[in-house]
């Protein structure tokens, strides 16, 4: 691809934008050109072909100067050595918040890419709030990207077209940006699934002669019917996308004859009511098929798209989709939001701009506290990209809610107090469920009382919207906080104990940060009130807490034994028969603690436990350094020891990791077996990268002899790493 020279791209901005400040553009070239000399793409080509391709597709949709110049310049602060000071300096503050909204977040380490997806999305988002332009160059950038894509490795092509489909395609359909739309989705198609898209290719080029020689007669009826009457007009065929016939082909089961809309015609007029009166001629002349009609003029979608449908039978009996619409609802339809940017700063149509971008605040507003990958692109598919249903008020309001949508995600997308006040649904005069779904039409009536009746817990199930659901958390939140808090401590400490965790992790503050601002949580009160009412989030939090404390426990470095018990008994006792001696008392009731599994030979503590005796440990277990860390537990520590010669054999856990390979458990087996060592358990599974991980529980004498099963372990074939394990 040919780079594009700087005067055909002005050449291209001058059809459209009469005035004579283009001089911002040519500096923003020339500056791309040098920022990215000696850069090359791994299609061979200068990196600079890249932003400038990109800044012609918005030449193409006739984006302003400003934009034109993000465009150019969009790369440099990511791939250069150029600074965002240097860019104000050079080119202000506007171009360079379009740039920095455009950005992506490279340099700073995640701990998955879903989490830099995340905030990859959440930080053009924000900048899109602020100015609609941000989205447009990135889309842009995007299609560039996609229509190189065959320069890329295959796993990398799956990746980014599969990101494609999933986020940048449906964003511009929000958008009402269906150009762009359209490519992105085709071109996504050819490497998610190239059989398909390919076997839809051939398919359509097979009986292309057939299908232009029938949509030109509909065409030729169409315009000497109008010429008749009198109406201006512009009739041409519509191309059917690739990925459109592949979606109904396959989620309907039909064949590519059987597709209604596979032959379609757009009729494009001056006026609104030339529409109307071109669909009473349309429909005099063919007959439509029932169900098939949709007026988007009369109720536009969210993203502004207007037009008339129709579906009717066609002269030899084929059927045909007829789109009709303004020339203005076609240069919206094709270009969607970017067709009415506009600045706030006093001109016209600003309001209008902050309505059609309000879904955008309540998006933010919505997760500006959802860190979960899983969740926050669950939300985004729900509320951005589904397809939607037009329900009516009693007064006559249109609401516009995701398929699927019941009474209680229509109320609160009237309002938060409806929702939460709500007891009950009329729709059209009858009373029904709550999990009613929402169809096309519908005149909702919403059942309120005037008390303080509140939600209930299981509406978060029955409801679509992220909104409701939001909305329902947030009134849980405030309502029973205190018993919630309670509730939610008592729920932590129960499943801390019931794993052995010292509960001093709780006060551990730096630990718990990372964790409560990764779940969304201010503080640990708001994690426990959320424990408490049962959100999905903090159930999540639970799970990867313990986790966590137990990743600690096995991987922080321990103290000196020496320096955990630094008291001294001098009174001396008998042995029990557990084989070790408490100082100062005889016969007392003992356990081994499964932590840390102690065996002769291991410097060990006892440890004073309510109703169960004394927990023996080995000295540098971590469960006890936390405890003697805490000075209301140091009366708890008792000195034991081990008795100077005892029969009894104790349990010791070994993680053996190896290359998986053939007859390895049956090799590790035999060599215990050889050394007359009882084994009680085996745990054998496969990790990646082809690692064979086996736990083997032991009856061990003492600690010579576990080395010396260390010592023969690590000699059988392919065995990797031998040690010693906490449980």
């Amino acid at each position: 691809m040919a780079l594009i020279s700087l005067e055909t791209l002005l050449d291209r901005i001058r059809q459209y934008h009469k005035a004579d400040d283009l001089d911002i553009v040519k500096k923003a070239y020339n500056y791309a050109m040098k920022k990215h000399e000696g850069q090359m793409r791994k299609s061979g080509e200068p990196y600079v072909t890249h932003p400038v391709q990109v800044a012609y597709i918005l030449a193409d949709m006739e984006l302003d100067p400003q934009s034109i110049c993000a465009a150019l310049l969009h790369d440099v602060v990511e791939d250069t050595e150029t600074t965002r000071e240097e860019l104000v300096k050079e080119f202000g503050e506007t171009v360079t918040m379009l740039v920095d909204g455009v950005t992506k977040l490279n340099k700073i380490p995640y701990t998955s890419k879903e989490e830099q997806q995340i905030e990859n999305l959440r930080k053009m988002f924000f900048a899109m709030a602020k100015d609609v332009r941000v989205i447009v160059i990135k889309l842009a950038d995007r299609l560039h990207n996609m229509r190189t894509l065959k320069y890329q490795p295959e796993e990398k092509q799956r990746e980014i077209a599969r990101e494609t489909l999933e986020v940048y395609a449906p964003l511009a359909h929000r958008l009402g940006m269906s150009k762009i739309k359209w490519e992105l989705e085709d071109l996504a198609l050819r490497y998610i699934d190239p059989i398909g898209y390919y076997e839809i290719v051939d398919k359509i080029a097979q009986k292309r002669e057939e299908r232009e020689k029938y949509i030109k007669d509909i065409i030729n009826i169409l315009q000497e019917k109008l010429d008749s009457l009198h109406i201006k007009a512009h009739v041409e065929g519509r191309a059917k996308h690739f990925y459109s016939i592949y979606r109904k082909m396959f989620m309907q089961n039909k064949t590519i004859d059987e597709l209604y809309d596979l032959f379609a015609v757009r009729v494009i007029v001056d006026t609104v009511a030339d529409c109307y009166s071109v669909l009473g001629m349309v429909h005099e002349l063919f007959k439509p098929i029932p169900g098939r009609f949709k007026d988007y003029i009369a109720m536009p979608k969210p993203n502004m798209y207007q037009s008339l449908h129709s579906t009717l039978i066609g002269p030899n009996g084929t059927p045909f989709e007829i789109q009709i619409r303004t020339w203005e609802m076609h240069h919206t339809a094709e270009n969607g939001i970017a067709a009415h940017w506009k600045y706030k700063e006093g001109k016209s149509g600003a309001s209008d701009m902050d309505s059609k971008l309000e879904w955008i605040k309540q998006l933010l507003e919505i997760q500006k506290d959802m860190t979960n990958a899983e969740d926050f692109m669950q939300t985004l598919k729900i509320d951005m990209f589904s397809d939607e249903v037009f329900v009516f008020t009693p007064k006559g309001d249109v609401i516009s809610l995701p398929v699927g949508a019941t009474p209680i995600d229509f109320a609160y997308a009237i309002h938060s107090a409806v929702g939460n006040r709500m007891t009950g649904a009329k729709v059209n005069g009858k009373i029904v469920t709550l999990d009613y779904t929402l169809q096309n039409g519908d005149i909702v009536d919403i059942i309120t009382t005037g008390g303080g009746h509140g939600p209930n817990l299981d509406w978060i199930k029955i409801c679509k919207t992220s909104q409701a659901r939001n909305k329902i958390n947030q009134w849980f939140k405030k309502v029973n906080r205190e018993e919630n808090m309670a509730k939610g401590h008592e729920i932590l400490e129960k499943a801390l104990k019931q794993l052995s965790i010292p509960l001093s992790f709780l006060e551990d503050k730096p630990f718990l940060q990372n964790l409560l601002r990764k779940y969304g949580f201010n503080n640990i009160e708001d994690m426990y009130a959320a424990i408490g009412y049962g959100s999905p989030n903090a159930t999540r939090f639970v799970t990867r807490f313990k986790t966590e404390c137990k990743k600690r426990i096995v991987e922080e470095e321990v103290l000196p034994p020496e320096e955990v018990i630094p008291m001294v008994v001098k009174t001396t006792s008998k042995p029990n028969n557990s084989g070790v001696i408490v100082e100062g008392i005889d016969n007392c009731l003992t356990r081994f603690s499964h932590c840390c599994n102690p065996v002769p030979g291991d410097k060990i503590v006892g440890y004073v436990t309510r109703g169960r005796g004394v927990a023996i440990h080995r000295a540098d277990c971590i469960n006890m350094i936390h405890a003697q860390a805490n000075s209301e537990e140091l009366n708890r520590f008792i000195p034991v020891r081990w008795a100077d010669d005892t029969d009894n054999t104790f349990q010791s856990m070994l993680y053996v990791t190896a290359t998986d390979r053939a007859n390895l458990l049956l090799d590790i087996m035999t060599t215990i077996s050889e050394m007359k060592t009882h084994v009680t358990n085996v745990n054998a599974r496969t990790g990646k990268n082809n690692l064979a991980i086996i736990e083997l529980t032991m009856e061990i004498s003492d600690t010579a002899q576990l080395e010396q099963t260390i010592k023969r372990l690590k000699k059988v074939d392919s065995v990797l790493s031998v040690v010693r394990r906490r449980q």
